[in-house]
């Protein structure tokens, strides 16, 4: 049965069944459950949420300010590259966890059987993720504005909190694809194998060695970066290390919404097909 078939025969018959207030109710009630799940679970919860805060004020705004003397380029650069680390974790291992355990338990089996609109699973997903990411933000401009003083306007907080968001959902789909092949035991560790590369890839903590720099393409926080960065007329960590102070001009944004659109489409359309094989 191809993905097409499964998509075709699971949506129209319960769509057709349903009103539209239904429907929407469906998708609301599936996705407040979702996101009550997850803030629910401390051990999820708490990490991803207080980890970015704890260690932007610690390396972002202590370490790198007195190494930097103050330098407002150092403090802005260091709000942005905390802020994309503290939106990949949410949809990586939102995704990652959650469906592999549900996955383990037959959990999607009893959903397909459910009269649900198969799109409010995922949905619920994307909704839980990019609320983590949201909060997570509000708590980063928090102690920027606090602490940091990174000498941002309102515009460009609310331009970088917007970018980081909505950037999460490469993230999401990455993790979607490993909770589509991993074991509940094994998730978290295949994530990790994802998240620390690109993490690290995307030069988000220190100026990439030259020998590392030729693929530091692999990584869509690279991308996600150097889109925030540019939205503020930064450089990166490795531009400012070569003397640069501007925002790069070989990668694009054109560039990098191309990549991370197609990374998400990419990733999606793996583990949709992957869920419609096996479940």
């Amino acid at each position: 049965m191809s993905a097409l078939t499964f998509a075709f025969e699971n949506s129209l018959p319960r769509s057709a069944a349903m009103s539209s207030e239904r429907l929407r109710h469906a998708y609301l009630t599936e996705t407040k459950f979702e996101c009550l799940r997850a803030l629910r679970a401390p051990t999820f919860a708490i990490p991803f949420m207080l980890l970015p805060l704890v260690l932007y004020v610690l390396f972002g705004v202590l370490l790198a300010g007195s190494m930097s003397k103050g330098d407002p380029t150092i403090a802005k650069i260091m709000f942005v590259n905390w802020s994309i680390f503290g939106i990949m974790g949410p949809g990586m291992f939102g995704f990652g966890m959650f469906v592999a355990t549900e996955r383990g338990q037959g959990l999607l089996r009893l959903k397909r059987a459910l009269p649900m609109p198969p799109a409010a699973y995922l949905l619920s997903k994307i909704v839980m993720a990019l609320l983590f990411s949201a909060i997570v933000m509000v708590m980063l401009v928090a102690a920027a504005v606090v602490v940091g003083h990174p000498g941002l306007t309102a515009g460009q907080y609310a331009g970088v909190s917007l970018l980081a968001i909505l950037g999460s959902s490469p993230f999401c789909a990455v993790g979607l694809f490993i909770g589509t092949l991993a074991s509940p035991k094994s998730a978290p560790a295949f994530a990790n194998l994802a998240y620390l590369p690109f993490m690290h890839l995307a030069g988000l903590f220190y100026p990439l060695p030259k020998s590392v720099q030729p693929i530091e393409f692999l990584s869509p926080a690279f991308y996600l970066d150097k889109l925030a960065l540019r939205a503020i007329g930064a450089p990166s960590l490795d531009q400012l290390a070569m003397g640069a102070t501007g925002p790069s001009s070989h990668v694009t944004p054109i560039l990098c919404v191309a990549v991370l659109a197609g990374v998400t489409l990419l990733f999606t359309g793996l583990s949709i097909r992957q869920l419609a094989r096996v479940g």
